[in-house]
C-alpha cells in the first residue's frame, strides 16, 4: 500500500516537482496545498501580492528550506532523503538575501567566479584561466563586462542585480531561480534587465527558469508558463497565454485589474468605475 507521504509521479526529468506542499512556521502557514512541476525546458514566472508565499517557494526550490508537510523533488532527488549541499551546486539562485551579504569591497569578476566554490568573498581559494574567462563571458551575456574590475560596492542596483544573475550562471546549473530581479530598479533598469532574461529564456540550451514577481510588466518575453498565488495557495497555474487572464489576476490581487497585452509584454492596472 502507498503511504501518504510517498508520488507515483516519475521525477526524472523534473527540475521541480512539489505535491501537497506546506510550510508552517507556529500559527502561520506560509503555503498550503501546493501542488507544481517544473520541466527541463519550461520558463515559469511565480506571480502574486506581498505575502502570496512567493519567497517561501522559491527557498523550497533552492534547497533553502524543507517542507512542514507534502513531498519536495529537486533534480530528482527527494528533499530530506539526499544531500543538499551538493544539490544546491546544480541550482543557481539569485535573491535580495544574497545581494545583502556581498562584501562591499569584493572585485566583481570575483563575485562571479566565487560561485565554483559556493561562497561569497574570495580569500585563498584559486581560479585557472577558464574559470575567471567564464566569468567574464558570463558578465558579457548581461551586458556588464566592463564592470568585471570594480568593486561590487560601487555598482549601481540594477548592475548589482545583473552580477547576481551571472553568479547564478557561473555553475552552469540545470535550473535559475530569480527572487524578484527586477526590484527597485528604475523604467531603464527594468526594461534592460527584461531584454537581456526575454534572451536567456529563448535560448535552447538556458536552463530551466522560475522567476518571481509582483508585477506582469516585468515578465520576459519568451516565458512559457504562471504560478499564480494568493495567502500561501495556488489561484491558477500552466501556460502564461491561457491563464493570465483579468479574471485570475483579479482573483489573485483581490481587486479588479485590467490586463493589457502589447507584443509579448503585458500590462496591467485597477479597472475603472
Amino acid at each position: 500500500m502507498r503511504t501518504a507521504d510517498e508520488t507515483d509521479v516519475d521525477v526524472t526529468d523534473l527540475v521541480v516537482h512539489m505535491a501537497g506542499v506546506s510550510v508552517r512556521r507556529g500559527k502561520n502557514t506560509l503555503v498550503s496545498g501546493v501542488d507544481w512541476s517544473v520541466e527541463l525546458d519550461e520558463r515559469w514566472v511565480v506571480l502574486g501580492p506581498n505575502g502570496a508565499g512567493k519567497t517561501t517557494l522559491l527557498r523550497l526550490a533552492s534547497a533553502e528550506l524543507h517542507p512542514s508537510g507534502g513531498i519536495v523533488h529537486l533534480l530528482g532527488e527527494r528533499i530530506g532523503r539526499t544531500d543538499t549541499s551538493e544539490l544546491k551546486l546544480r541550482i543557481g539562485l539569485c535573491s535580495a538575501a544574497l545581494n545583502g551579504r556581498v562584501p562591499a569591497d569584493e572585485k566583481v569578476v570575483d563575485v562571479v567566479v566565487s560561485a565554483g566554490y559556493g561562497v561569497l568573498g574570495r580569500w585563498r581559494e584559486t581560479y585557472d584561466s577558464l574559470d575567471t574567462g567564464r566569468a567574464v563571458e558570463l558578465l558579457g551575456t548581461l551586458g556588464i563586462s566592463h564592470l568585471s574590475d570594480r568593486t561590487y560596492g560601487t555598482l549601481s542596483e540594477g548592475e548589482r542585480k545583473r552580477t547576481l544573475i551571472a553568479r547564478a550562471l557561473m555553475t552552469d546549473p540545470e535550473v535559475l531561480l530569480l527572487d524578484e530581479p527586477a526590484a527597485g530598479l528604475d523604467l531603464g533598469g527594468r526594461e534592460d534587465l527584461v531584454a537581456r532574461l526575454s534572451e536567456l529564456a529563448l535560448d535552447p540550451d538556458a536552463p530551466a527558469m522560475v522567476l518571481v514577481t509582483h508585477h506582469v510588466e516585468e515578465i520576459p518575453p519568451g516565458f512559457t508558463h504562471v504560478l499564480m498565488l494568493r495567502e500561501g495557495g495556488v489561484v491558477a497555474q500552466g501556460l502564461l497565454d491561457d491563464v493570465l487572464t483579468e479574471e485570475n489576476l483579479s482573483r489573485t490581487f483581490a481587486q479588479p485589474l485590467e490586463l493589457q497585452r502589447a507584443g509579448d509584454r503585458y500590462f496591467a492596472r485597477r479597472r475603472s468605475g
